[in-house]
């Protein structure tokens, strides 16, 4: 058997913080470790938190992104996750750290990329911080409230051996443009909640291996992805060509694609992909099993233990 494993750091200091958080304490319902927290208000409701931190340099480079994409993909990133909880968004609050010579029309543009997007899934930009600081890079941050009242939040945890694994759109390549233009799956998700049963439910932030891997962990319960299967974008396809790594290799660790993966039964999964109730493509790209491995199975029929491949912060390299 081979275990998953993340290597370096984060994944360990996160793990660290769950085992400082106790989650039976008051309100709190889930803590770290999902892609929100939830909270219990009172009767008949749930609020998620969910908060995103966006550093130049690393998550964008303003030489290749405008202060409305930007704007976009910062709000965007925490819908995403209200998302992945099968939760509706209502409201986000902004933090934004600027070096000291930004413009008004910076901080104006950014604003209006986040009023779109925001407008789009009726979220209110509710309050926030703006700051200045003697470092070059902008930080934004963005922390985003969701409610549920008729269903109980999807997590990480609830995968079953057999389930089928279903992924929205196409993966693989989001550097070239899709990171910062995407639109979260929040009706897809809303709809998926609605008219099927999920078992488990993540966003694609990290990449696919890594972000199955995940779900797996939480669920303690392996995967076998069928390589024909996976949806491969344009994108990944034109990035093959710059670097020589192959699409499929792009489809399974680029990450920042955001779109939704799902653990359902097969009758659920068949269905969702025969007759989903929205226009986004989906499609099953393999199977919850027993065990603990995740693996891949070629074209050719074979199979491989894979590890996780998508990004991690906090390497230890």
């Amino acid at each position: 058997m081979s275990p998953i494993e993340f290597k370096g750091e984060e994944f360990a200091f996160i793990d660290w913080i769950r085992r400082q958080t106790a989650e039976a304490a008051g309100r709190l319902i889930v803590g770290p470790g999902d892609d929100a927290c939830v909270i219990d208000p009172g009767p008949d409701a749930r609020v998620a938190l969910t908060t995103d931190m966006l550093l130049e340099g690393t998550h964008f480079t303003l030489s290749e992104v405008t202060p409305a994409e930007l704007g976009h993909k910062a709000i965007g990133v925490s819908l995403s996750d209200v998302a992945a909880m099968g939760m509706t968004p209502i409201a986000c609050v902004v933090a934004v750290g600027l070096p000291d010579a930004t413009d008004r029309a910076f901080t104006e543009a950014m604003y209006h990329g986040m009023r779109e997007i925001a407008d789009r899934f009726d979220v209110s930009i509710a309050g926030g911080d703006v700051t200045s600081w003697r470092a070059s890079q902008v930080v934004v941050c963005v922390t985003a409230l969701g409610r549920s009242t008729s269903t109980a939040p999807v997590l990480r945890s609830g995968a079953r051996a057999d389930d089928v694994i279903v992924v929205t759109g196409a993966l693989g390549g989001s550097s070239l443009g899709r990171h910062v233009r995407f639109i979260p799956r929040v009706d897809e998700s809303l709809a998926i909640c609605r008219d099927f049963s999920p078992h488990a439910m993540i966003d694609i932030s990290d990449g696919l291996s890594s972000d199955l891997a995940h779900v797996l962990v939480e669920s303690e319960v392996g995967a076998v992805i069928d390589a024909q299967q996976v949806p491969v974008s344009g994108d990944a396809v034109a990035a093959s060509r710059a670097d020589g790594r192959s699409p499929l290799t792009h489809a399974l660790d680029d990450g920042e694609d955001f779109e939704l993966l799902v653990t359902l039964d097969a009758a659920d999964a068949e269905r969702l992909v025969a007759d989903a109730p929205f226009e986004t493509k989906v499609t099953i790209v393999g199977r919850i099993i027993e065990g603990d491995e995740m693996r891949l199975r070629e074209v050719d029929g074979g199979e491989r233990v894979i590890q996780p491949g998508g990004y991690e912060h906090l390497r230890g390299d």
